[in-house]
């Protein structure tokens, strides 16, 4: 057994390779091998959001607060609420975060293959971000 306390482990600044705007990391969990879960906390200030990017395994998001948006290529931008959970297939070309005016917080839980939980791809564009009324 192993207990993760809270505030144990150190928060980290979303990397700009990664992420559009000011985003923070608060790692939950990442299991020991043969174990291949991994979750984090990750918020979002406004108009925050990921860059592209797909899971080998596939993504569940959670959403713990505020207002978002998501949106899988090809698919329109969907807003997204407390309570909501999202899953992305794997290889699913997506990205996802917050409303223009309004932050959001959800867990992030993926699995890696091969050592690995995601490939990072291009950033969204303002255009791609926007396309979308509501917030």
């Amino acid at each position: 057994m192993d207990i993760k306390r809270a505030g144990s482990q150190s928060s980290q600044r979303g990397p700009a390779d990664w992420f559009t705007g000011t985003v923070r990391i608060d790692p939950l969990f990442s299991g020991p091998e043969p174990a291949r879960a991994a979750g984090n906390t990750v918020t979002f200030e406004p108009g925050a959001r990921t860059a592209w990017h797909t899971h080998p395994l596939g993504q569940t998001l959670i959403v713990l607060s505020g207002a978002g948006r998501v949106q899988r290529e090809d698919g329109p931008v969907e807003e997204i609420r407390p309570g909501d959970v999202v899953w992305f297939a794997p290889g699913e070309k997506h990205w996802h975060g917050a409303a223009p005016t309004t932050a959001m917080t959800h867990i992030a839980i993926q699995e890696s293959l091969d050592g690995r939980a995601v490939e990072w791809l291009e950033h969204v564009t303002d255009e791609q971000y926007g396309t979308t009324g509501g917030s």
